[in-house]
């Protein structure tokens, strides 16, 4: 979602003449602009007459900067309206599926409610999809943030929002576990291999923890990364940290991502290794992959094996029913927000435009090819998953489901936190007879944490 912070919007017709290269009148620009518009099968007019109606959206978004908000009904009816249009497309009927998203930007807003704001991505997305991937309108609308907007993005939800907070903190501690049931025989060594290292924010808490037993500790933290770029900077940020613990001896080894990643780790004499995978295996999106690296895992026999993943109410298979899925969970965390952050805030407009907007329009681009397709599973389906690679659950302490909702009443803020069984705020919850533990935001589940180890006689 292209929204500018300071001065107009550049409008389509200064972007047109940048394109053409020549000053015509307004409408001869348009006319010749629609040769770059490479719509799939759609009405160049249609087409352009919907990106308009878009940049009117943005332009009075940013000139007014006031929260307007819409009545219960009209929220239903945007949700209606977004279902149609997503049938539509998935039909092949895209004069309808233009003809609504239309309607959708006339009537949505980045600075509306939470049902406004998360339709305006998502019909950012469906409109992507009317375009090829040589139109610079389908560039546009599908620009990525910088690097330093999206770490920011980052940062700003993770202080206002316990969701990854919640992921993280549950995490270590089941690592922490780990680690403490082989104290005496493990040298007080701790490796941690990290599929998703990202910008290591769940570490400084772990290494916290370690550095409270009191006696010497060894971590060491092989992290896999996008770029090497991303890798050398946090492993600077983890360093740095390291270095206030004067009992902690810290070890960063940076690993591109690969399939063979995993197979390459060596595990050091003694040492307890465990396995971090936080909202890693979804984003592998196919069956093949997530079988491959399971293997590859089971091999390493690691004392631990986290899994922390987006939970899915259903196992979607087409666009459509992936389509609901991801609504209904977004309509979740935007709506999480709204008890945080007002409605005019900066930092809930850089979360959106920059996290979560981004996260929508990536997973719109999916294609109706079910074994490629990124997807929100169940915890019912993970674990068969896990099961048939042979690993088996481990319960969770008592102290993980005390951290757990603990955290959540200490980030409560404004918001009503509920520790269990009630339908308001957040709630987290024990699963799977004890071998898991949820977040979820009123009656939608958002997240899974479990632990797994190699079952015992395979």
């Amino acid at each position: 979602m292209e929204v500018l912070e300071d001065g107009p919007l550049l409008n389509f017709g200064l972007a047109i003449i940048i394109d053409s290269g020549c000053e015509r009148k307004l409408k001869r620009k348009r006319r010749e602009s629609f040769k770059s518009l490479d719509t799939n099968g759609v009405s160049e007019g249609k087409m352009f007459n919907l990106l308009e109606t878009r940049e009117l959206m943005l332009q009075k978004g940013n000139k007014r900067r006031e929260a307007t908000t819409s009545e219960d009904g009209k929220g239903l009816h945007l949700i209606h309206i977004l279902l149609v249009c997503a049938t539509s497309f998935a039909e092949n009927k895209l004069d309808s599926t233009i003809k609504n998203l239309k309607e959708l930007y006339e009537n949505v807003s980045l600075y509306g409610d939470s049902v406004q704001r998360m339709a305006a991505y998502f019909a950012d997305g469906l409109v992507a999809r009317l375009l090829t991937r040589r139109s610079p309108f389908h560039e546009m609308i599908m620009k990525e943030p910088t690097a330093e907007e999206e770490f920011l993005a980052y940062i700003e939800l993770y202080k206002v929002s316990p969701y990854y907070q919640f992921a993280h903190f549950t995490a270590n501690q089941m690592i922490m576990e780990a680690f403490e049931r082989e104290e005496t025989y493990n040298n007080r060594t701790l490796h941690v291999v990290d599929l998703d290292v990202a910008y290591g924010f769940q570490w400084p808490s772990l290494m916290q923890s370690l550095s409270e037993t009191g006696n010497h500790v060894s971590l060491r933290i092989t992290g896999f990364g996008k770029t090497v770029e991303e890798l050398e900077e946090t492993e600077a940020r983890l360093v740095g940290f390291a270095k206030t613990f004067r009992n902690l001896s810290f070890e960063f080894q940076g690993m591109l991502r690969s399939n063979c990643g995993v197979k390459s780790i060596r595990k050091r004499e003694n040492e307890t290794i465990a396995v971090n995978l936080a909202f890693y295996l979804n984003s592998l999106g196919n069956f093949k992959s997530i079988s491959d690296l399971l293997k590859s895992v089971y091999m390493l026999n690691p004392s631990v094996i986290v899994l922390i993943e987006q939970e899915g109410s259903r196992s979607p298979r087409t666009f459509l029913s992936r389509f609901i899925e991801f609504l209904h969970y977004y309509a979740a965390m935007f709506d999480s927000l709204d008890d945080f952050l007002p409605l005019d805030s900066l930092q809930r407009l850089q979360i959106e435009k920059n996290h979560l907007g981004k996260e929508i329009k990536r997973l719109m681009e999916f294609d109706n090819d079910e074994g490629s397709s990124p997807h929100f599973e169940r915890m019912e389906t993970w674990k068969g998953r896990m099961e048939g690679h042979g690993f088996e659950g481990t319960s969770l302490s008592s102290k993980s489901i005390i951290q757990a909702k603990l955290l959540l009443k200490i980030n409560s803020h404004s918001s009503p936190i509920k520790l269990g069984g009630e339908n308001e705020g957040f709630t987290a919850f024990e699963r799977e007879e004890g071998n898991a533990i949820s977040l979820a935001w009123q009656d939608k589940c958002l997240i899974t944490a479990s632990a797994w180890q190699c079952a015992r006689g395979r």
